[in-house]
């Protein structure tokens, strides 16, 4: 790899870093450009201004890894059990301050859909990705499915659940309540049988 490409992901990692911790807007560039141990000439060679770091972001670090986590939900032979297994892991396996804390792409959907046009079309551009994983993967087993599912709005449901559970989670700072709501989701999931 490149010195110009090294030094361009070490500036989207870090940047990922900031924005998970303190949200998009609080990120502070200074703050990048310190850990970076970088000028602002070479934070500025590889993107105009803060607005496009945060949209290679979202498209090259947030995106791919939020869709990464969800590929053991959708990629088994049953989906319906894999979706199952996958939702039961968050549950073992998030730590209470993961959950607190939030999802850091969920976060970020949160802090700047409605205020940047740009990052709206690239979070509708990532939840219309991951609605399609999920429908896709249910229509596979149709047969075994309930007659009435509509499988995009069904996945749909999916994701809004496990963001409402995320979103209920981190304003309360208590996991259990995203336990319970996952607890329920998990039982829908399981009902969409015949």
């Amino acid at each position: 790899m490149r010195d110009a490409e090294q030094t361009r992901q070490k500036i989207l990692t870090i940047s990922a870093d900031e924005i998970r911790k303190h949200g998009f807007t609080a990120t502070s560039l200074s703050v990048i450009l310190k850990r970076c141990e970088i000028s602002k000439g070479a934070l500025y060679h590889h993107f105009a201004n803060k607005m496009e770091l945060g949209y290679a972001v979202f498209e090259e670090i947030y995106t791919p890894s939020f869709l990464e986590m969800w590929q053991p939900a959708v990629s088994g032979d049953d989906p319906i059990e894999s979706l199952l297994a996958f939702f039961q892991s968050m549950l073992t396996d998030l730590s209470c301050e993961d959950v607190v804390c939030g999802c850091p792409l969920n976060n970020l959907c949160q802090e700047m859909s409605g205020i940047d046009e740009g990052f709206r079309l690239r979070i509708l551009n990532m939840q219309q990705q991951l609605n399609s994983l999920i429908a896709t993967s249910l229509v596979r087993v149709s047969d075994k499915l309930r007659d009435d599912i509509n499988f995009q709005q069904v996945a749909y449901f999916i994701i809004s659940c496990f963001y409402g559970a995320s979103n209920l989670s981190k304003s309360s700072k208590n996991k259990d309540l995203f336990s319970q709501v996952i607890n329920e989701l998990c039982r829908y999931i399981a009902d969409l049988r015949k």
